[in-house]
């Protein structure tokens, strides 16, 4: 799959978002690299940011904009076909924003988003 073929399979996921979540997501952008950082192979995506729940009230003073990167090549090695892709790619967008609302990895394993 191409970077722009997965760009739109990211987009696609985000594009999945019911409108009243998306609404709610604040000062965050979402990337495509095709490398993970050094030493975090295991990564198909990754949230950097203040997530929404632990927000003060100046925290927006200066902030740059939280990060949500999906991580092209990992995800293409595990995936057998487009389809698997697409599916990864929804799965990852999914659990990254849920870290920007605050819900972290174990409550995201209980949910299924693991």
């Amino acid at each position: 799959m191409t970077r722009a073929e997965f760009e739109d399979a990211v987009r696609d996921a985000l594009d999945e978002i019911p409108a009243e979540l998306a609404a709610m997501m604040d000062n965050v952008v979402v990337l495509v690299e095709d490398e993970v950082p050094p030493g975090e192979e295991e990564l198909l995506g990754l949230y950097e940011g203040t997530p929404l729940t632990e927000r003060g009230e100046f925290w927006a003073a200066g902030s740059l904009p939280d990060r949500i990167t999906i991580f092209r090549k990992p995800t293409l090695a595990i995936c057998d076909d487009r389809d698997d892709v697409v599916e990864e790619v929804a799965v990852t967008v999914v659990h990254e924003i849920a870290h920007h609302f605050g819900i972290d990895d174990a409550r995201l394993h209980e949910l299924g988003w693991g």
